[in-house]
């Protein structure tokens, strides 16, 4: 009588980390779609009403760019640094806009010193400088 060798016994193993990828996946799906659509839709709420309402006005921005060339732009527009605190006049009007500087990580570090004291010659002694994560 011939025998076959036993089989061990192995108890089942429940593999979680497929699961836990799906679960990685789903939560930066959800957070990605939240951040771009929920603000965008707002709340459905029902506004009281008033008698005399005012339109809310968007600030107006304005983009100084410095190249790595040290050469400056208003929004777009090639502009020499003595002329910049002009440009932000003839721009901003009446109004203060924000004024955002987006500059090349090589630019000369003077460039910017000078369009700061162009900023406050115009009138606008607040800016922002964009930048990106290391």
């Amino acid at each position: 009588m011939r025998q076959f060798p036993q089989r061990e016994v192995r108890r089942a193993r429940i593999e979680i980390i497929p699961m836990i990828d799906v679960m990685m996946f789903l939560l930066a799906f959800f957070v990605l779609i939240s951040m771009n659509v929920l603000p965008a839709l707002g709340l459905k709420v029902a506004l009281p009403s008033s008698a005399s309402p005012e339109k809310v006005q968007e600030q107006k921005r304005i983009t100084l760019t410095i190249d790595q060339g040290g050469d400056v732009l208003v929004d777009g527009k090639p502009t020499p640094v003595a002329q910049v605190a002009a440009a932000l006049r003839s721009i901003a009007g009446n109004d203060k806009p924000s004024v955002i500087i987006a500059g090349d990580g090589h630019s000369n570090l003077q460039v910017l010193v000078d369009v700061l004291d162009q900023l406050k010659d115009a009138g606008l002694p607040a800016a922002s400088i964009i930048t990106k994560a290391k």
